[in-house]
């Protein structure tokens, strides 16, 4: 039965381990855990209402807290962390590769990352620091300092002699980099050719030396970028000497990526990408009471700007039924436009010299769907309400709010983006507040000139 876990989704066993936990049969539920992944055990936890994930924490081997601390989200790891001692952190930390390590102390608040500091060996002190020394979420902070390297002037079957001597590889090693004495990066040698050239051919001769390295201050979502275009598995790291400081594997990306995509899609509710999805109510309600804050203020502002014509509501109240519709298909075209810009963005389709064609595309949509849109939905008020001019009105401001939502979708993520904003986390609520008061104003600022 325990093996059975390892195959199943590892949600599976979830009210199986809360139902022993409950009744007290802690031995089982430790049995279950071992059997299970750390990277498993960690989506368990994440999945367990608090206080059932302290209990299964508590059952955890000590001896794989570590692997298990680096597959939670910030959130959860900070909620787990914070109920260990300083020295149960060091030791849970000590096998940790030097990019893992580097983000788990980061989470730390600094009164507890001092006291991890110091209850660490000398060894681990010198990796931490120099995981630390790096900038966040650049490629120093993705990089591991397991790398293989070997000189240009040696054979072959010198390298192979090496690497039977030194036993094992590390995880995911799919190239040796070649570098000289004072080890400046010269290339690289892919084991394929390895494994396929004369043993008496020397490494200079078949080594890849137009292998492209990485700058070690180079954003992770660049380097990103890069591993996708050329397809790497591994890449090597370089300071501005050009000297090999480590590599960036395959496995390190596909979370920047997910991290990436999760902050954009959580980042258009107003939310919080680390956010825990069983954090405590009060926690979780302060954090989204922000932008629901937010919201209010830019709704007041719409409602300020509609106060204006209550005049012209009060002589024609129909007025009221249809005001809702010019604000509300804006809201949905600039969406459209500013998802696709903050994905563009994302991914680096969208630069300095593209930016003239991107804006002038999306005015032409713009005016397209207005007139379109304006025609269908100015002919159907106009039958309704048996009144031409009351839908030329609508027309009108369907037309300039569309308009206005297609250039605001664009404009606004670039605007954002230039004075270093989130676009996926501010867009959408200046979006709105564009399309609503644009919508408004021309629908019944142009009522009360020709109706009025």
């Amino acid at each position: 039965m325990p093996e059975a876990y390892e195959q199943e989704n590892p949600l599976q066993p979830l009210q199986e381990i809360t139902e022993a936990l409950s009744s007290g049969q802690f031995v089982h539920v430790r049995r279950l855990l071992a059997k299970t992944a750390p990277s498993d055990t960690a989506l368990l936890l994440e999945s367990s209402p608090h206080k059932t994930r302290f209990k299964l924490w508590s059952l955890v081997d000590p001896d794989v807290q570590g692997d298990v601390l680096e597959e939670l989200s910030e959130d959860v790891r900070l909620s787990i962390i914070a109920r260990m001692e300083p020295e149960h952190i060091a030791a849970a930390t000590e096998d940790m590769d030097d990019d893992d390590l580097g983000e788990v102390l980061r989470s730390l608040p600094e009164p507890v990352y001092k006291d991890v500091i110091e209850a660490m060996d000398s060894q681990d002190r010198d990796r931490a620091t120099t995981a630390l020394s790096y900038q966040e979420r650049s490629a120093g902070a993705l990089m591991n300092t397991d790398t293989v390297t070997i000189r240009p002037d040696v054979s072959i079957d010198v390298v192979l002699r090496y690497l039977r001597l030194k036993g094992e590889l590390p995880e995911g090693t799919d190239e040796l980099y070649v570098v000289d004495k004072d080890n400046c990066f010269l290339g690289s040698l892919p084991l394929t050719s390895l494994l396929t050239t004369m043993p008496d051919a020397i490494v200079r001769e078949v080594m890849d030396d137009e292998c492209e390295s990485i700058p070690i201050t180079m954003d992770e979502s660049e380097v990103a970028q890069l591993f996708e275009r050329h397809n790497w598995i591994s890449a090597p790291v370089v300071d501005e000497q050009a000297h090999l400081l480590g590599r960036i594997t395959i496995d390190d990306i596909v979370d920047v990526i997910r991290e990436g995509a999760e902050h954009s899609m959580l980042s258009l509710a107003g939310l919080d990408d680390e956010e825990d999805t069983f954090a405590p109510v009060v926690k979780s309600t302060k954090r989204r009471s922000v932008w629901l804050g937010v919201n209010l203020l830019t709704a007041m502002l719409a409602a300020f700007v509609a106060s204006f014509f209550e005049s012209t509501l009060g002589i024609l109240p129909f007025l009221a039924v249809l005001n809702g519709i010019v604000p509300s298909m804006g809201g949905v075209a600039g969406s459209q436009t500013l998802t696709l810009v903050i994905r563009g963005l994302a991914l680096g389709h969208i630069n300095d010299t593209n930016q003239k064609f991107l804006l002038t595309k999306e005015l032409a949509i713009g005016a397209l769907n207005g007139v379109l849109w304006a025609v269908l939905i100015g002919s159907a008020i106009a039958l309704w309400k048996w009144d031409l001019t009351i839908g030329l009105v609508i027309a009108f401001a369907m037309f300039m709010n569309l308009l206005a939502a297609g250039i605001a979708g664009a404009v606004i993520p670039l605007i954002l983006k230039r004075m270093n904003i989130d676009p996926a986390l501010a867009g959408n609520v200046v979006l709105t507040t564009v399309t609503d008061i644009v919508g408004i104003f021309a629908f019944l600022g142009t009522a009360t000139w020709f109706l009025i």
